[in-house]
């Protein structure tokens, strides 16, 4: 009964204050007007940033807007998101501004469900808790909230693994190329064209990039690796600068790089698999103890009794 009354107390509070907002027609000073006017501006600016973006196409633009609101507060008192949350964001393509909408709502519902559960139980039992309700409630929107940046970093993981797989290739294709006397732009691009593969079209769009905006192939690849904290973009985009600026001959090196990335894959692989091995004795190990508890269950309890 008392999370009910606390639910109810809430929405009808909640009510009176949009309802407030609605009505209010009270004339604003000068200093207030200014400000609601930049704040207008801003936010035109902001919907317009939103509208025109062409990375997130499928991204819901309410949820946007949302996240935008989120982010300028968060802005406003100083506070940001690690910059590898960031990273695993760009690398599995989704914005700052969605995700940020995605965790609130995620929290809010968590919010609300212990809570609900806990009401129908009390409705269900006649039973009451206190204030227990109020800390699963937290406890539920901090976990809920959490769990979006949880899944991202998960899928960033795979994504980044397989980053690195395609970049040992185009390292071997790079290579090549300069091998058979094309320069570094050249050779670039013409790696970048051989597959359409999702690691493939971030490049190819971080080179579109650089000659667009006049900076070098290679700074645009190293840019995109401090994105998407991608170390051996780092690596490729400071050894072609050797090429480009020293007149290195960094084609040996080039394979050798691409050599150790698919050795330290290899690695990787194995050290999964034997992980995942270790998972599936351990689980056959619990199927034998709870085989062994069923076997002898009989007997102990017959002891237990007649002693």
């Amino acid at each position: 009964m008392m999370t009910l009354i606390m639910l109810a107390g809430a929405a009808a509070g909640f009510g009176l204050l949009m309802l407030w907002l609605l009505l209010d027609t009270s004339q604003a000073t000068g200093p207030a007007a200014l400000s609601r006017l930049d704040l207008d501006r801003r936010r035109f600016r902001r919907d317009t940033v939103l509208t025109v973006d062409r990375r997130h196409p499928g991204e819901n633009l309410r949820m946007r807007r949302l996240g935008a609101r989120v982010r300028e507060q968060m802005e406003a008192w100083g506070i940001s998101l690690p910059v590898s949350v960031r990273a695993d964001l760009s690398m599995v393509g989704r914005s700052l501004e969605a995700h940020l909408a995605v965790s609130i709502v995620a929290a809010v519902v968590g919010f609300f469900i212990p809570l609900a559960l806990l009401a129908l139980v009390d409705a269900a039992f006649g039973s009451s808790f206190g204030m227990m309700p109020l800390w699963v409630a937290l406890a539920g929107a901090l976990i809920s909230g959490l769990l979006p940046t949880s899944q991202i970093r998960a899928t960033a993981e795979t994504r980044r693994r397989d980053f690195r797989h395609v970049v040992s290739s185009f390292l071997d294709l790079v290579a090549m190329n300069l091998s058979g006397g094309r320069g570094v732009p050249e050779a670039l691009q013409s790696a970048a064209g051989i597959s359409d593969s999702w690691a493939m079209l971030r490049i190819r769009e971080a080179l579109q990039t650089a000659r667009l905006q006049g900076v070098t192939p290679w700074a645009a690849l190293g840019e995109l690796g401090n994105e998407l904290r991608i170390d051996e973009l780092r690596d490729l985009a400071a050894a072609l600068g050797l090429v480009a600026e020293d007149g290195a001959k960094v084609r040996d090196s080039l394979y050798a790089r691409s050599e150790s990335m698919r050795q330290r894959e290899l690695a990787d692989s194995e050290g999964r698999a034997q992980a995942q091995s270790q998972s599936m004795l351990v689980a056959q190990l619990l199927l034998c103890v709870g085989f062994l508890i069923f076997l002898t269950y009989p007997a102990v309890s017959r002891i237990l009794v007649g002693m």
